[in-house]
C-alpha cells in the first residue's frame, strides 16, 4: 500500500523468494513461497493451526534455515544482515523469554544498550498507559502485562521492520484495540513495514490494510482487505456457465468447491468497477467467508 504518509521505496523491506522447508520426517511447511513486503505495509497473515505461520515468520527473520530459496531484508541476504540493518527489525514472538528475574526498567535498559535509536518518551507512555509497574520482577506480571511489555519492547526503538507473531493472544478487549492503534500509528508516522499473525479476525478488520493467506505451504493470496470486500464474489451454477462467466468477467478464479449434479461454486476476484450481466446472482463474502475459503 503507498500513500502519501508513505511514498514508495524501491527497496521491499523483506523480499522472500522460493522458499520451501520441511520439518524432519515430516511434510512441506513451506513449498516454493514467494512475498514481497513494502514499506508502509500493515500485513495480517492468516492461516489454519498448523499451516506454518510461526515458521514462516521465523524463516522471514533467519531464524530457521530454509531447504531451498532465499530471504532478504533491506536489500540484504538474512544471513548476513550487518548491525545497521538488524537494529531496523522489531520481533515479538508468540511465547516471549522476558528474564523473569528482571524488572521491566532493567529488561528495557538492557535492550536499550543493542540499539542507536531508541525512543524513551514512547517506552514512559506505554508503560504508563497500560500500567506496567517498572520495578516490579517480571515473574509477578500477569500473562497480558507480558505480553505488553514484550511489545514496548519492539516498538522502543522504533523499527522499519516490526514483525509480531499472534502479538494479541493474551490481550484483553481494551488492550488489543490500544495495541492496534500503536501498529497503524508506526505505519502512518514513519512508513515502517508491520506484519502480523492473528486468529482474531475482528482485530484484522480494524488495521489490517492487507492481508495475506497462506495455504498449502504458500501465500495463496495477498491484497488490501477492503479490495478483496469490495471485488471478490461467490457464484454458483453449472461448470460450463461458470468458466463462461469468469472468462467474459474477466475474473479471476481464487477457488472452485464441486456440488452435485455437475454443479460448482466459484470464489472469483472481479475487475474493478465489473458489472455483472443481468439476471447473474452474486454471493458478497466477507472476512471469515475468504479466510473458510482460501486457508
Amino acid at each position: 500500500m503507498t500513500t502519501a504518509h508513505f511514498p514508495h521505496s524501491a527497496t521491499p523491506s523483506a523480499q522472500l523468494s522460493g522458499l520451501s522447508l520441511r520439518y524432519p520426517k515430516g511434510s512441506a511447511v513451506l513449498s516454493q513461497l514467494d512475498w514481497t513486503l513494502l514499506p508502509g505495509q500493515v500485513v495480517g497473515l492468516l492461516g489454519r493451526n498448523g499451516a506454518g505461520k510461526t515458521t514462516l515468520l521465523e524463516t522471514l527473520l533467519g531464524l530457521r534455515e530454509p531447504d531451498a530459496g532465499q530471504v532478504q531484508l533491506f536489500g540484504q541476504r538474512v544471513q548476513q544482515l550487518d548491525d545497521s540493518a538488524r537494529a531496523r527489525i522489531g520481533y515479538v514472538p508468540q511465547h516471549s523469554d522476558l528474564f523473569e528475574a528482571f524488572t521491566p526498567a532493567q529488561l528495557l535498559a538492557y535492550f536499550r544498550s543493542f540499539y542507536p535509536r531508541w525512543n524513551e518518551a514512547k517506552v514512559e507512555g506505554l508503560m504508563s498507559r497500560w500500567d506496567i509497574a517498572r520495578d516490579q520482577p517480571i515473574r509477578k506480571l500477569s500473562g497480558g502485562q507480558k505480553q505488553r511489555l514484550s511489545i514496548i519492547r519492539a516498538l522502543a526503538h522504533e523499527p522499519d521492520l516490526l514483525v509480531l507473531d499472534e502479538p494479541v493472544a493474551s490481550l484483553d478487549p481494551t488492550g488489543r484495540r490500544d495495541f492496534l492503534r500503536e501498529l497503524v500509528g508506526e505505519v502512518l508516522d514513519r512508513g515502517a513495514t508491520v506484519v502480523f499473525s492473528t486468529h482474531i479476525l475482528s482485530d484484522l478488520e480494524r488495521v489490517a490494510f492487507n492481508v495475506a493467506f497462506l495455504s498449502g505451504g504458500r501465500i495463496a493470496l495477498q491484497a488490501p482487505l477492503d479490495e478483496l470486500l469490495d471485488q471478490v464474489r461467490a457464484f454458483t451454477g453449472s461448470v460450463s456457465e461458470m468458466a463462461s462467466l469468469i472468462s467474459r468477467l474477466g475474473a479471476q478464479a481464487l477457488k472452485r468447491t464441486p456440488l452435485e449434479a455437475g454443479r460448482e461454486r466459484v470464489l472469483a476476484r472481479l475487475p474493478v468497477d465489473a458489472a455483472l450481466p443481468a439476471g447473474v446472482a452474486a454471493e458478497r463474502v466477507n472476512l471469515d467467508d475468504l479466510f473458510a475459503e482460501l486457508t
